[in-house]
């Protein structure tokens, strides 16, 4: 703990030498324009990965990037983002190599985990033959990680917290996107939402794009 805490007095200070008043501002307010939900890895950090600055990213983050119907939890994140902070943009953010993707591939049943993952688990069954067209376990992984992101996007995109607000024209569009830790990239998946009318079109269409990759 003593490293962490020099750590922090030591970026504390280099943040103020460069802005004097940055921490008097973040203190004063919170009004982020981008909101991230992502896996609970620690290889995957939301502000350093855009290369924002604390206050610019509002983050959510749960094992697997999962949004769902019965998570109250990332629910309340979700509606405090859209309706009080008023972000502009939503980050669906998987990434390669996710455990827990590869832990839905193979669950145990004997584990809370698994009862969490659940849904990833019947996404997969839902895609057995576009994922059994991978070259192997690891390339199996990644494309369920990017089914997974879609699948994601969808299910935020029918949550009534977005669909009323875009019904009452709030500016607000959802990404979904995918961060390679071999490369450090982060890889937009094309299945931007804006509106209702494009939650249907978009996702079949990123979809198609990524069972025409395949093959």
């Amino acid at each position: 703990m003593e490293r962490l805490y020099k750590n922090n007095r030591i970026w504390a200070e280099k943040v103020r030498t460069e802005d004097s008043g940055f921490f008097r501002s973040l203190a004063a307010q919170q009004s982020p324009r981008y909101f991230w939900i992502g896996c609970s890895d620690s290889r995957v950090p939301a502000n350093e990965i855009v290369g924002l600055p604390p206050g610019e990213v509002f983050v959510h983050r749960n094992v697997g990037n999962l949004v769902m119907h019965t998570d109250f939890n990332c629910l309340s994140v979700v509606q405090y983002a859209v309706e009080v902070l008023k972000v502009r943009h939503v980050l669906v953010t998987g990434h390669y190599g996710c455990g827990g993707v590869r832990a839905a591939l193979a669950p145990t049943g004997l584990s809370l985990v698994d009862n969490w993952l659940h849904s990833i688990v019947v996404l997969a069954r839902r895609n057995a033959n576009l994922l059994g067209r991978a070259a192997d376990e690891e390339s199996r992984i990644d494309l369920l990680c990017e089914l997974n992101v879609l699948e994601q996007v969808r299910v935020l995109c029918e949550n009534a917290v977005i669909q009323n607000a875009w019904a009452r024209g709030q500016e607000l569009s959802v990404h979904g996107c995918i961060y390679g830790l071999r490369d450090g990239l982060l890889k937009d998946l094309h299945t931007t939402m804006s509106a209702a009318e494009d939650v249907e079109r978009v996702s079949e269409s990123a979809l198609g794009s990524l069972v025409e990759r395949v093959g």
